[in-house]
């Protein structure tokens, strides 16, 4: 029986973060250590004529001014690969600008000073000349097309990975049947924002040709191996390092360009050097996401059934995505029908280059196709004069069709889309709010209600992804060690990896101790990324905590002179089943464990610790509708959300507490995606939002308190989990924009492109409310 798993257990991290004394990459302090600071491009694109170093060298307190010329060489010829896969395709590497420029952000020098201030001040001193060209934006269709200028004129083509599957029944049902409904959609570039943004301290020990690296990671050991090849060094040279980490959301999955100036500087001075990234270097140079365009189109027959989809999908790479092309377009097309049976599918991505700051990976990477579908189904739903709840009730996946496979290739198992649907129906109380949104109408007062339906692919498991490690270490008092290859970054594993550990070995929470972040100490893994952590390193957790369970019962058996069979373990203490008072201590074992050889069973070796891994199966699927209650005022344009309702089914839960944390925080990315955040370049491709005063994020006056709903399907894996940490992000700006479409119905507007600002939806209304 379990005590601690399905426990809201309060977090261990918490205390040390909400009391200022978390570790991060700028607490670290390192004898002789220098500071670096990077001349970025203020040019999309062009010519890189000169740069002229001489007062930026002559500065006072400057150590080196390196240019392309300096570092580069030491990566030109390598091929990064990653985890993921070997030879990774992408643009060429290069860690600072050559001949030219491609993005205004990236780098060019980078300076290397006694401190932040004077390097800083050095950077102020370079002198720049650059022969502007025309840069490729925006229009990711246009930039596609042949004969267009090349952002990397080294690989022939704009066209970064192209797929399509098309089918010729799914376009001619599209045609016609009575009910079919196109809408071209825009989602707009999002940044991650992390409370800490990206940082890294290298300390190069050239006495024993090894390097130490401090570093603001989701994925220590995948930096690791490319820190390793970057060098030339073997991995068993490199030393990552990753404390507590401020947040990743996706962007510190890699190392990227400008970390690998500092881990090259740092060889070339032989001495520490620190660097941290201020917000305005967050926004304009650290890798974005989402920037896509979708013509989605849905046919339905008579009776409400969809029929056909199609899906022509087109999303911008930038310049220097990082490992790749950064995108995820084939999956977006293969999870398009989402939680409905769609029976054909006419479907081709596209990834293209563009003159702009590189795409990444950003929590729930399913966000366009969510949209797109949800979108298109509440308005083939009101073509049909159908409530939208009742069109997803004819269309939705019920228990009974599962397995499902879906046209476009995965197979549905283990989900509850239509319990999740009623569910959050019923929590928001939608059938009485048809009632109070016509009252409202009357008043000239515009409440809408959107909903979100999805189902959320996590723990993927090829190659490494599918893979973690853990060791369980008994110490002799008979506390316990945890050491993970995960990468901890705000996922609350310190509290429940260590619930799992606890109740697999019986003992008390506060007896687990769970780190990860160090490649010296900790097992080989993939990091936190995929929602993986729950399905994969839990079950990696479990393994090796029942090899050592196994192990305790073996010794307490020959202490006791019992059959392992009748022992159990419960409170620390191994007991004689039905004799109570029979018994010793997790702390008596382990103490014969480590220190009396010659009493523990014959063939078994001292010590209390195991290795395990777990493999997990190819996907784990969650699912979770969201409904979302709000009101637009058609005078300011101004969506206030007053109600938010999420039903989520991710299996088991360690611990519910933290899941719905993580669907909070999706949330709120969510509704920043939806109504504010925007990441936008003028025609010369200068970034317009390189502070918070333009980039603007959801506060608490924006989020409203999120109200939950559960229901538990359990998955294939042991503990029946499944990964869910991205879902919030997926759902809700669907759920918004749903939301305001149906506010504004009365009014005829279309809801196509994010985020719904004041003006954008003030555009849509002019014309009607001038009628008015």
């Amino acid at each position: 029986m379990s005590r601690f798993v399905g426990q809201s257990v309060q977090r261990r991290e918490d205390p040390r973060f909400l009391t200022g004394q978390g570790t991060y990459v700028d607490d670290v302090q390192l004898k002789g250590m220098l500071h670096a600071a990077f001349l970025r491009s203020d040019v999309a694109r062009g010519r890189l004529v000169s740069v002229n170093a001489e007062r930026a060298k002559a500065h006072p307190g400057v150590v080196a001014v390196f240019l392309s010329g300096d570092i580069n060489p030491g990566a030109l010829e390598m091929r990064i690969s990653s985890a993921a896969g070997s030879d990774m395709p992408g643009p060429p590497l290069r860690p600072l600008a050559d001949s030219d420029v491609r993005f205004v952000g990236e780098p060019i020098a980078v300076v290397v000073a006694e401190n932040r201030y004077l390097a800083e001040d050095a950077v102020d001193l370079l002198e720049v000349e650059y022969e502007p060209q025309s840069p490729l934006l925006d229009d990711l269709s246009a930039i596609a097309e042949e004969g267009v200028e090349l952002v990397h004129p080294e690989l022939g083509s704009n066209v970064a990975a192209t797929m399509a599957v098309p089918n010729n029944d799914a376009k001619e049902l599209l045609q016609s049947l009575p009910y079919s409904v196109s809408l071209e959609l825009s989602q707009q570039r999002q940044t991650h924002v992390p409370m800490e943004c990206r940082g890294i301290v290298v300390d190069w020990l050239a006495a024993d040709n090894r390097i130490e690296v401090y570093a603001s990671t989701q994925n220590p050991h995948e930096f690791r191996l490319q820190t390793a090849q970057l060098l030339g060094l073997p991995e068993n040279s490199v030393r990552i390092i990753s404390n507590d980490v401020g947040g990743g959301f996706g962007q510190k999955v890699y190392l990227s360009r400008d970390e690998m100036c500092i881990i090259l500087a740092s060889r070339l001075v032989q001495s520490p050097i620190k660097w941290t990234e201020d917000r305005r270097e967050n926004l304009l140079g650290s890798n974005s996401a989402r920037r896509d365009d979708i013509l989605v189109s849905m046919a339905a027959d008579d009776d409400g059934r969809i029929q056909a989809a199609g899906l022509q999908h087109f999303e911008e790479c930038g310049a220097f995505p990082e490992m790749g092309t950064g995108g995820a377009g084939v999956a977006v097309a293969m999870y398009f029908p989402g939680p409905y049976r769609v029976p054909i599918v006419d479907w081709s991505t596209t990834s293209v280059w563009s003159n702009t700051v590189g795409r990444q990976a950003y929590r729930g990477p399913w966000v366009a196709e969510t949209y797109a579908r949800e979108r298109v189904v509440d308005e083939l739903a009101t073509q049909m004069g159908m409530d939208p709840l009742e069109f997803r009730r004819r269309n939705v996946i019920q228990s009974e069709d599962l397995p499902h496979q879906h046209p476009t290739g995965p197979v549905l198992t283990d989900v509850s889309c239509s319990q999740t649907l009623e569910q959050a129906a019923e929590i928001i109380g939608y059938d009485s709010f048809r009632a109070e949104q016509e009252e409202a109408r009357k008043s000239g007062r515009y409440k809408g209600l959107g909903l979100s339906l999805y189902v959320e692919p996590s723990a993927f498991g090829f190659g490494a992804l599918g893979i973690e490690a853990a060791t369980v270490r008994v110490l002799p008092n008979g506390t316990v060690n945890v050491t993970l290859g995960t990468g901890n970054h705000g996922q609350g594993l310190e509290t429940t990896m260590a619930q799992v550990v606890a109740d697999e070995l019986g003992l008390d929470f506060d007896d687990v101790v769970v780190r990860d972040g160090d490649t010296d100490s900790s097992p080989y893994g993939a990091g936190t990324i995929g929602s993986r952590s729950a399905v994969i390193a839990a079950n990696a957790a479990v393994n090796a905590s029942q090899e050592v369970r196994l192990k305790v019962l073996q010794i307490a058996a020959e202490m006791l002179e019992a059959s392992v069979d009748d022992l159990t373990i419960e409170d620390s203490k191994v007991r004689v089943v039905g004799v109570p008072d029979r018994g010793v201590t997790i702390r008596e074992v382990a103490r014969t464990a480590h220190n009396s050889p010659e009493a523990l069973p014959s063939g078994l070796p001292p010590g209390l610790e195991a290795t395990a891994r777990f493999q997990a199966p190819p996907v784990t699927y969650s699912n979770a509708c969201h409904a979302c209650l709000l009101e637009v005022d058609t005078t300011t344009g101004i969506v206030n959300i007053e109600r938010y309702v999420v039903s989520e089914d991710c299996g088991n839960m360690i611990n519910p507490m933290v899941v719905e944390g993580q669907i909070a925080g999706g949330v709120a990315q969510g509704i920043g995606g939806a109504l504010l955040e925007n990441m936008v370049y003028d025609t010369d491709g200068n970034p317009l939002a390189t502070s918070f005063l333009d980039y603007l994020l959801p506060t608490a006056a924006d989020v409203p308190d999120i109200e939950y709903g559960h229901i538990v399907t359990e998955s294939a894996v042991p503990g029946g989990y499944k990964g869910m940490a991205e879902g919030g992000a997926i759902g809700a700006p669907a759920a918004v924009a749903n939301g305001v479409a149906d506010a504004l119905r009365p009014f005829g507007v279309k809801i196509r492109d994010l985020p719904l600002t004041p003006s954008y939806i003030l555009g849509l209304l002019e014309p009607e409310l001038l009628d008015r």
